[in-house]
Formats: C-alpha cells, sequence, structure tokens
C-alpha cells in the first residue's frame, strides 16, 4: 500500500438543502445558490444525495465544477466521510474561497425504510451540515409553522440555518408567516420566494428535462435567471453567516488520505470508449475517474449527432455505455451505422459495460408508442418503454456467473429507475440473483437482472465505483487482455 499522507482539511462553509417532501423547491434553490456564489467567486462545490444523475448534472452546470453524489446505500460513513474531504481538497488547490452544497433528496427523514436509514437527515447528521428547508406554503400560513417545528425537533443532533418560503402567493402571506414562524419556532426565515406561473426548469418523467439538447441549450441562461430569482429572494448575507464553521457548520472529522490509487503507466494507454450524446449521458464522474485511476485513456464517442469516425471505434480497447434516453431517439439510434460497429466489437471479444439505457441499445428491439426499432441485437431480448416505472430504486444482487466485470458470488450494490421492461421470457442465464430491485425481469417468482455475451455486459442496475473498486481494475484488465489478442 502507499504511504498515506496527511492534506489539512480545507475548512468551509456549507450547507445541505432540504425540506417536508419531493417537489418543495429545494432543486430551484440549491442551482440558485449554486449559481449565484459561483458568480461571487466562490469554488462551489456541489453534492447530491442519492443516486441521481440529473439534478448532479445541473448542480455541476450551475456551479460550474463537477458534482458528486453522496449515497449512504453504496457507502459506508467513513468512505463517505473520504470521498466529502477528497472532492474538497480538490477543490481547494484553485486557491479561491470553498463553499460546499448538499442538496438532498424527497423530504428531510425519508429513507429506505420506517427509521429513515439513509436519509438526507442521516447525511446531514454525519457530514456536520447546518440544514436549509425550502418549504412549499401554498394556502399555508400558521400552519407551516407546526410543520417546520415538528421538522426540525424529529430527531436530534441536526443542526438548522434557517428556511425558506416558496411558493409565496402575497405579501401579507409572507408577514403572517414570518411572525408565525419566527414566534412559534427557532428558526429564522432567510428568503420567501415567489408563486412563479411557469417552471422556470423543463421537466420530464425522470424529474428535470435532461437531454443533451435540453441542457445545454439555454441552460447557462436558465441558471442566471435562477440565480437572479434567489438574489432578490434570498438574504444571502445572513445565510452566508449561518454557513460559517465558527457558526453553525462543525469540522469534518479529519482522517489519514491515502495517496491516489493510480496504476504503473505503461507503454501502450489503454482505451476505453464511452457513449456521451444526447440519448447516453448517465456517467457518475467517479467512475469515469476509476477508470483512468487504472490507467485508462477515456475516448467520449458519439451515435448520434454526428457519429464518432469508424477508426476511434475500432481503436479502443473498452466499451462503456451508461444510461440516459434511447427511447427518446429510438428513430435515429435505429439508422445509425455505429450499431453494427458496436455488434461486431462485441463478437470480437471488446470488453462492453452497458448500464440500464446502454442495455435499451444493446437489445434486438425497442418498443416505443407502439413502434418497433432495431437495435444492436447484442442480447435476444426485446424492451418495451412504458408509461409507468418498470423498476425504481435501490438494488442490491449476488453475481451468479462469471464475467470479466466482477467476481463470481460478489454481491453488488446499486440503484435502477427504468421506465422499459423486457418483453417475453428473460434470457438465460441471467448474471444477477436479486433480493432487492426488479431489474430485468422474474422467474419463478425470483427477481434477476443482468446478461453478459462475448465480453458483453448489460443490466438495468447502475453502481458505484466506489463501492465497487474491483470494477474499473476489472475492467482495464479485460481491456489489457483483448488489446493483446487483437
Amino acid at each position: 500500500m502507499a504511504e498515506a499522507q496527511q492534506e489539512a482539511l480545507p475548512i468551509c462553509p456549507r450547507l445541505c438543502i432540504s425540506a417536508a417532501r419531493g417537489g418543495g423547491g429545494k432543486t430551484l434553490v440549491s442551482l440558485g445558490l449554486a449559481r449565484a456564489f459561483a458568480q461571487d467567486g466562490l469554488a462551489v462545490k456541489a453534492f447530491k444525495k442519492g443516486p441521481d444523475y440529473i439534478d448532479a448534472a445541473w448542480l455541476a452546470k450551475a456551479s460550474r465544477q463537477k458534482a458528486t453524489n453522496l449515497d449512504l446505500f453504496f457507502l459506508n460513513h467513513a468512505a463517505l466521510i473520504k470521498l466529502v474531504e477528497q472532492s474538497l481538497q480538490k477543490l481547494a488547490r484553485l486557491g479561491l474561497p470553498l463553499f460546499a452544497l448538499l442538496e438532498g433528496n424527497r423530504g428531510l427523514y425519508d429513507g429506505l425504510n420506517s427509521q429513515g436509514t439513509c436519509s438526507t437527515a442521516e447525511l446531514a447528521r454525519l457530514l456536520n451540515f447546518p440544514i436549509l428547508l425550502v418549504l412549499d406554503v401554498t394556502k399555508t400560513t400558521r400552519t407551516a409553522a407546526a410543520l417546520l417545528r415538528g421538522l426540525t425537533s424529529f430527531e436530534e443532533g441536526l443542526t438548522f440555518a434557517g428556511c425558506i418560503l416558496n411558493r409565496v402567493g402575497t405579501s401579507r402571506q409572507e408577514q403572517l408567516l414570518r411572525t408565525c414562524i419566527e414566534n412559534e419556532t427557532e428558526l429564522r426565515v432567510l428568503g420567501a420566494m415567489p408563486r412563479l406561473s411557469a417552471n422556470p426548469l423543463p421537466e420530464r418523467h425522470m424529474g428535470l428535462a435532461s437531454s443533451g439538447d435540453e441542457l445545454a441549450e439555454h441552460c447557462e441562461t436558465k441558471l442566471d435567471s435562477l440565480a437572479s430569482l434567489v438574489r432578490s429572494s434570498v438574504a444571502l448575507d445572513e445565510l452566508w453567516t449561518r454557513c460559517q464553521p465558527k457558526d453553525k457548520a462543525k469540522p469534518l472529522p479529519t482522517i489519514v488520505l491515502d495517496q491516489p490509487r493510480h496504476q504503473p503507466k505503461t507503454e501502450q494507454a489503454l482505451k476505453i470508449g464511452y457513449v456521451r450524446d444526447q440519448a447516453f449521458w448517465f456517467y457518475y464522474e467517479e467512475n469515469l475517474e476509476a477508470l483512468t485511476e487504472q490507467g485508462a485513456k477515456l475516448v467520449p464517442l458519439r451515435i448520434l449527432g454526428e457519429p464518432s469516425p469508424p477508426d476511434l471505434w475500432q481503436e479502443i480497447h473498452g466499451l462503456y455505455i451508461g444510461g440516459g434516453f434511447p427511447e427518446d431517439y429510438a428513430k435515429e439510434l435505429a439508422k445509425s451505422p455505429v450499431l453494427a460497429e458496436i455488434v461486431k466489437q462485441s463478437k470480437r471479444g471488446l470488453p462492453i459495460y452497458a448500464e440500464c439505457g446502454g442495455f435499451m441499445l444493446l437489445a434486438r428491439s425497442l418498443l416505443v408508442k407502439g413502434q418497433r426499432y432495431d437495435m444492436c441485437g447484442v442480447f435476444p431480448v426485446d424492451v418495451e418503454f412504458c408509461a409507468r416505472p418498470q423498476g425504481l430504486g435501490y438494488v442490491q444482487g449476488s453475481v451468479l456467473r462469471s464475467n470479466p466485470f466482477f467476481a463470481q458470488g460478489e454481491v453488488l450494490r446499486g440503484h435502477e429507475f427504468h421506465y422499459s421492461r423486457c418483453v417475453g421470457a428473460l434470457p438465460a442465464p441471467p448474471m444477477l440473483s436479486l433480493c432487492l430491485g426488479q431489474g430485468m425481469g422474474k422467474v419463478d417468482g425470483r427477481a434477476y437482472d443482468g446478461l453478459c455475451v462475448n465480453r458483453t455486459w448489460a443490466s438495468y442496475m447502475h453502481i458505484f465505483a466506489e463501492a465497487h473498486p474491483s470494477w474499473a481494475r476489472n475492467f482495464l484488465l479485460a481491456a489489457r487482455l483483448f488489446s493483446q489478442s487483437a
């Protein structure tokens, strides 16, 4: 093991933004605050609680820095603290004042079970983030104070920076709310955001709109508008004071960090391609970083728009196809000559790892609104896009059979969020036996996921590389074997 090093943890203001429920306005406030502080010259490190690619991508755009997902289901407490510290240390090297912002998910105490395991509250308590509550006050006055009193006293060990009222209808309602809340609770009202006639951010079935076009076009204007809204609605100076370490935010525990997990450089850099275009762009940055730390040279590839030239596809030693929205581009995907190239490479034994949307691409066909589109056909299964979610939440399963990426018997933890399902009988043999999650379907009442042919793996499960460090090592090992045999 590499010799450990001590690096001073930056002590910086930090804030967790939460709410009483999902859809209460915390994303609006998070994005507006991140952009406003970034405009003011701060190095804003945004964290998103939970397995969420879409909000994390918007937070990265708003903060102008990479965002990091924090999930108690994937990582234990020590690993989460280490991930936060390493993320802050990387950003501290820019030499700018730091601000750490954590956006929660769902309601503050909502978790896996009735005890609230893996909740935003548990994460904020672990990391010593003061909490800013965003409360939807539609058709509410004094009851808001009762709700906030309950939220702030429900569990011990939490600190609260204050609250922001959202969807305020009139100045009279705002004044009544401020008086009730500050008389009946210990919370300060730090802002009041008006009821807007239209949602300032586009939405779709997975939350914020998030195709490549929607995220790239006009997003800067939208985020700047949110920053202006927050500036005009929130007492930023007082909020900033309440985020300071000397006030509400306690220091994180100090730990000794290991040296980065870089592997010795070899004469030939292994090239791992990953598809990033309008249809496929769900990647944890930590997954991509894990591959580079193992010595990979990442090669971004496109199927849609102007596809990457054939020589790039032929030069790679491995391929990663993440999730996304292939159902929105099924017609264009079906016409792409790249699909034949992917089939060819799979048959050659190229290591290919596909998650969710990537699995849909590798299926035989994709059925969307009654129209069938031919896909790669690497796996003999058809996929149908449905109006309702077919799998949503955390997944846990055991690896049943040998494959290039995971050890047989290894227990994987990940998440799924898919509106598609396999049509007909699940092809045998599946790779994962699930004890949590829906996966590709059931056989004799048991849920299964994952298929593997040649060196091509596909499943509905998304993994987080920090929780499964062997994944990147095995991916690069398979890529090296392929390079030596090609």
